[in-house]
């Protein structure tokens, strides 16, 4: 399954990203890999919890 993620860099130089399609989905890195990496476990994790609590 391949969803849309965004990508931004915080003040701080932190690589912030989300994946609009599931609410409250968001992750971190130091650098773009690491969050690219980062927020596909977060999608996963995400997917996980909303089948155990019936969502979509």
């Amino acid at each position: 399954m391949k969803f849309l993620v965004t990508i931004d860099r915080d003040e701080d130089g932190v690589w912030i990203t989300e994946c609009p399609s599931i609410p409250g989905c968001v992750s971190q890195g130091n650098n773009k890999d690491e969050a690219l990496k980062n927020i596909e476990e977060a999608i996963q994790l995400c997917l996980e919890v909303r089948a155990e609590r019936g969502l979509p």
